[in-house]
Formats: structure tokens, C-alpha cells, sequence
């Protein structure tokens, strides 16, 4: 069995040179038409650590991606995000090679900016490759012109606005990224009333099993898991159908099998925190007053 070859790519520089291309004219950002990209897989599977943010628009692009255990095709019209320290892993039987672009930003570029605040409320840095974004054309050729305006800001003499210009190009491109995902959480409202549909059964199973009493409160990851989809694309998924990220659906659910609990059966307000995975009942009487206004006393009392 051969061994996989792991490549820590540390700077843009050292990205260009993995991808045979001329040194950078920022160090800190670039970006690249993959077309101008020449370089070849290993036949064994190479194993990638980008240590910067990356973002892709890739069109036939003829190898797979694996993020995780599994491998997932990519087609034309597909947008792919990775924050620093992502490992994922590319294999292709042939020279690779591909039409569209990636934006490549070490996160000191954009330290002491708003954006550097904002970077953990783009989930879609956090999504699996299977979860990746499916442009339209139209979308694509938006995505397309700001990456050339930034291409040309970045590729311009560096003054002292340069780096307040190519901030602002990279944060409205995450924004329209924003916008598209959330379109198409839209457009997959079938796929994702059935995630939603399996997410109701496993947390039906997990109180009617017992599990709670075993485990404790079910977690974002476990369900994660279970569903085959990454924790910031099931809450971002959620939001948009429901209004509520996984956590909330999570205590929505608790709550009512306590309310069920508390008015249905004589066990102590302790023994029903124990039984929904509470290691404290103090825990589970702040959380249910913080969601309905009374304790759980007060509530089954209220039953009478």
C-alpha cells in the first residue's frame, strides 16, 4: 500500500509554487485562474492543508475532491470554501486541469478589518465539499467579475488603499456567497423538508430510547452525524426553513418532552432532568423558565 503524501501549504507563496506558478504579487492574497494551473496529482492520494482561507469557482474539473472519508465529484458551476487548517485531499488519474478561479487570503490580510470578525458568521467555511455551493450562470459570471476586479487590484502597484480595496472586493464576495447559499437553500426546500423529517425521527428515537438518560442532552454533532451533513450547513439549513439554528430545535424539543413529562407523569421536576440528559437539574430549570416564563414547578402547577 502506498503511502499518502501530505502537503502543508503554509503562505500564498508556497501555494504558488505547489501550482507552478510565478511568484505572487501580494504576498498575503492572490488570485488564480485555474487554467493557468499546471500541475500533476500523484497517483497515490494527496492530502492538502491549505493554512489560509480559500475559495473556489470551478468549472470541468476533471478529479475528485475528498473531505473526510468520502469522494465528491466536481462539475462546472461549483463554488467550494476552506478555512485555514481544512484538511481535504485531491486524486485524479490524469494532469488536472480546469476553467474558473480561487481566491487565496491569509487571515493577517485581513486582521484588524470588520471582516475578520465577521469570517465564523460565513458558515460556508465550515460545510462539507458535498455541501458545496451550485452557481447558476448568472451567478457565475458575478462571481466571475469580482474575482478579475480583485485579480487587477491585486496585480496594480501597492499603494495605501490597496489593502482597503481588495478588502472590500473579497467581503462583497463572500456576501453574494451568502446570498446564493441562501438561495439555494430555496430552491432544495424538498431535500431539506426531508432532512428536517429525519431530524424529527432522531430526536424522537434519542427520548424514546432512552438515550438522553444515557448520553446526556443530544448535541449539534451527534445529529450532524447522523444525517451525513456537516453541524453550520444542518444549522444554516434549519434556520432557513424553521427560523431556528440546530441548538434551538434541539431545546424546542427538550422543552416540549419536558412540558409532556411534567404533565403526564408524577416524577419529580430532578428525576425528569435526569431522565432528558441533564447532569443538574439546575440546569434544566434555567433553561425551560428562560423558554417558558415559569420553572417547572410552576408549570405543573399550572396544569391544575
Amino acid at each position: 500500500m502506498k503511502k499518502e503524501n501530505l502537503y502543508s501549504i503554509n503562505s500564498i507563496c508556497e501555494l504558488h509554487s505547489f501550482l507552478n506558478l510565478e511568484k505572487p504579487a501580494h504576498p498575503l492574497v492572490s488570485v488564480i485562474n485555474l487554467s493557468d494551473v499546471r500541475y500533476n496529482i500523484p497517483e497515490n492520494t494527496s492530502s492538502i492543508v491549505y493554512n489560509f482561507y480559500t475559495v473556489y469557482l470551478k468549472k470541468n474539473y476533471n478529479a475528485k475532491i475528498r473531505y473526510g472519508q468520502q469522494y465528491y465529484d466536481f462539475d462546472s458551476g461549483v463554488m467550494a470554501f476552506f478555512a485555514p487548517k481544512q484538511l481535504f485531499a485531491v486524486e485524479s488519474e490524469s494532469s488536472t486541469k480546469g476553467e474558473g478561479w480561487m481566491l487565496a487570503f491569509h487571515p493577517d490580510f485581513i486582521q484588524g478589518y470588520q471582516v475578520a470578525k465577521r469570517m465564523k458568521e460565513y458558515g460556508f467555511f465550515s460545510y462539507a465539499v458535498n455541501e458545496a455551493l451550485h452557481t447558476s450562470q448568472k451567478e457565475e459570471d458575478i462571481i466571475s467579475g469580482v474575482m478579475q476586479n480583485l485579480q487587477n487590484e491585486i496585480d496594480k502597484t501597492i499603494d495605501h488603499f490597496t489593502q482597503d480595496v481588495i478588502i472590500s472586493h473579497i467581503e462583497l464576495l463572500l456576501n453574494y456567497c451568502n446570498r446564493f447559499y441562501s438561495r439555494q437553500f430555496i430552491t432544495r426546500k424538498k431535500a431539506n423538508n426531508e432532512i428536517l423529517s429525519k431530524l424529527e425521527s432522531l430526536l424522537n428515537d434519542y427520548f424514546d430510547n432512552s438515550e438522553a438518560e444515557k448520553s446526556g442532552i443530544p448535541s449539534v454533532q451527534y445529529f450532524a452525524e447522523q444525517l451525513n451533513i456537516s453541524p453550520s450547513y444542518l444549522s444554516d439549513m434549519l434556520r432557513s426553513l424553521t427560523g431556528q439554528n440546530t441548538q434551538q430545535h434541539i431545546h424546542e424539543k427538550l422543552i416540549e418532552r419536558a412540558k409532556e413529562l411534567l404533565s403526564t407523569t408524577t416524577l419529580s421536576v430532578a428525576e425528569i432532568a435526569y431522565q432528558l440528559g441533564f447532569e443538574h437539574p439546575q440546569s434544566f430549570h434555567k433553561l425551560f423558565k428562560g423558554k417558558t416564563n415559569l420553572s417547572p414547578l410552576k408549570f405543573r402547577q399550572s396544569l391544575n
